[in-house]
């Protein structure tokens, strides 16, 4: 799935986290799809198309957005980031999806580390608030989901020891630019009905004494509604579930579900260690889930 299975070497404080090799979660099986309708398929195609349209356009608009930026304001991203945010916002709506934000977005130096549901969480967590993901290399050759980490400008990561020290480096870089890079510290995806145990050796790269003081972890919940008279796992993709049947059903949907977004109080990370920053961030996911 489109997740950052991501840990850190706790003996490296300057090692970047590299994808974690834990095996996908399987859980129950997934739901049968439903079959699209006459209606449904024209839906699929007008949003898919629709949708392609727009991040196409966010990818070829981007380009020069981001030269303004570099001669304005250096490495931040005072535009491409609330452009960004803006493409998700209207992606998600031409899908019909409803979605709600609950708080606030941190201020000041962090990362954030929500629940990981589905190929989704890339629009919906983006539409809360400008962010940027943190995931492993191979996502960026996978059809499809290479668009939305192009426009999401995702962070990508490599198991290779011989590239922790340059990783760690551009993480922290990054984080003093004021980039919001996003972890899913569950390593994997669920059927977005529960939140599975954080990795407490993800959260030591927030530990780095490189990284700029004041440091804050944001926790997420990314809770999705069904459509009324479908399974409460719809929106979930996990598992060896195929991408191309998921996201016809998703297209396909005639009334659509919604999804809740709850950016929680910040979490210090001065004075804290892994295990308890991963404890208390996956207790404030849990509470919202």
């Amino acid at each position: 799935m489109t997740d950052a299975r991501l840990s850190s070497p706790a003996a490296r404080p300057d090692a970047a986290p590299p994808p974690d090799p834990t095996p996908t979660w399987r859980g129950p099986p997934p739901p049968a799809l439903p079959r699209p309708s006459a209606l449904g398929w024209l839906l699929a195609a007008t949003r898919g198309l629709s949708v392609l349209s727009v991040l196409g356009a966010g990818v070829a608009l981007i380009v020069p957005l981001r030269a303004a930026e570099r001669l304005a304001a250096g490495p931040r991203r005072p535009l491409t980031g609330p452009w960004v945010q803006g493409i998700c916002r209207l992606s998600l709506w031409l899908m019909g999806i409803r979605w709600t934000r609950r708080g606030l977005p941190m201020a000041g130096p962090g990362a954030v580390v929500a629940n990981h549901s589905s190929w989704l969480d890339i629009l919906v967590l983006n539409a809360a608030q400008p962010v940027f993901f943190v995931s492993k290399a191979e996502v960026a050759g996978w059809p499809g989901i290479n668009i939305l980490t192009r426009v999401t400008d995702t962070h990508f990561v490599t198991r290779d020891p011989r590239h922790a020290r340059t990783q760690a480096a551009e993480f922290a870089h990054r984080t003093a630019a004021g980039h919001r890079l996003l972890f899913f510290p569950e390593g994997t995806s669920s059927d977005g009905r529960r939140v599975l145990p954080f990795k407490p050796t993800l959260f030591q790269a927030f530990l780095d004494p490189a990284l700029p003081k004041g440091l804050a972890v944001q926790p997420v919940t990314a809770c999705y509604h069904a459509p009324p008279d479908r399974d409460p796992r719809f929106y979930g993709w996990w598992g060896d579930m195929a991408l191309g049947p998921h996201l016809l059903a998703v297209l396909s949907q005639v009334r659509q579900g919604s999804v809740t977004v709850t950016l929680h109080a910040p979490l210090p990370v001065a004075g804290q260690t892994r295990k308890t920053l991963a404890t208390a961030a996956e207790a404030a996911v849990r509470s919202a889930s």
